[in-house]
């Protein structure tokens, strides 16, 4: 069955960039010219997805408001005769459909893809962490596509880390396959203590599930922090069938910590075909100064 509809969680409160997220949504926050949400978003459309499931809180609207179509400002910039902004906000508008659901209490990430069981269904979905950017020849959805494709189970895209950062994240054990860069998983754990695993795969911001995680979810209990944890689901399902960890191609900047979305804008700023070549130029400068 193909993978049609991808859920974004955005309802977390963004304690991390206080002040900054006091009255603006975490993912709003720009890189270089956009919101890192839309990055989110692009690399969906990129992927062949057909409908994106927000998961939204109190005081995320902003979110939703920026990829409606704004009559206001489209009227403005027409008059103004700043057509190519105004087609580009456009396009933003109609990249593709997106339903939003409300988590109502914040227990946790699991419990934010439960909310979206009944927008789902019984089909196969992708969850895309939103502060969580990948810069790649493929778009690391597609990459995960791809692999879902051949395998037809549940996947978690994965990164090596350093060992003493595994306590930051969910970490997978699993065993080659013959397929390059995948791996069967056999065992997570949500954020080790040092010395309970050898492994430095850690989970990033990719999944593709299948849908008998919702009934796992509904009976997954709080775990690290008092939260449902999603690695918690994901370890059950592996005990029903097969998971797979995918280390992509490409780069992950975790926008959502100060240093990752610094080096996010650095890296995003370099490529960028309008402002790439006299920022990389500037960067040389300072360099000399520090």
């Amino acid at each position: 069955m193909k993978v049609r509809k991808a859920v974004i969680p955005v309802a977390g409160l963004g304690t991390r960039f206080l002040p900054a997220t006091k009255a603006i949504p975490k993912e709003m926050l720009t890189i270089v010219d956009r919101p890192t949400i839309q990055y989110i978003v692009e690399e969906v459309v990129a992927s062949g997805i057909d409908q994106i499931i927000f998961i939204t809180s109190e005081g995320k609207s902003a979110i939703e408001n920026h990829f409606d179509y704004n009559f206001h400002l489209d009227s403005v910039l027409r008059e103004k005769k700043k057509i190519a902004l105004g087609e580009e906000l456009n396009n933003i508008s109609n990249l593709i459909d997106i339903v939003s659901v409300r988590q109502k209490k914040p227990l946790g990430l699991g419990h934010a893809i439960w909310t979206a069981r009944h927008v789902i269904g019984n089909e196969p979905f992708m969850v895309l962490l939103g502060d969580d950017l990948v810069i790649s020849k493929t778009p690391c959805a597609k990459q995960l596509l791809n692999l879902f494709d051949d395998v037809g189970e549940s996947i978690v895209a994965i990164q090596r880390v350093p060992s003493d950062e595994t306590f930051q994240y969910g970490i997978v054990e699993g065993e080659e396959n013959g397929r390059e860069n995948t791996y069967k998983v056999t065992r997570m754990v949500e954020k080790p203590a040092p010395g309970t695993t050898d492994s430095d795969m850690a989970i990033i911001g990719r999944y593709i599930l299948k849908p008998e995680i919702f009934d796992i979810l509904d009976k997954t209990t709080p775990g690290h922090g008092g939260e449902i944890q999603l690695t918690d689901a994901l370890l059950a399902l592996t005990k029903k069938r097969a998971m797979y960890a995918l280390e992509f191609d490409g780069t992950r900047y975790d926008a959502g910590d100060k240093m990752g979305y610094l080096k996010a804008i650095l890296a995003y700023g370099l490529s960028h075909a309008e402002i790439g070549d006299s920022f990389k130029k500037y960067i040389k400068e300072i360099a000399t100064t520090l």
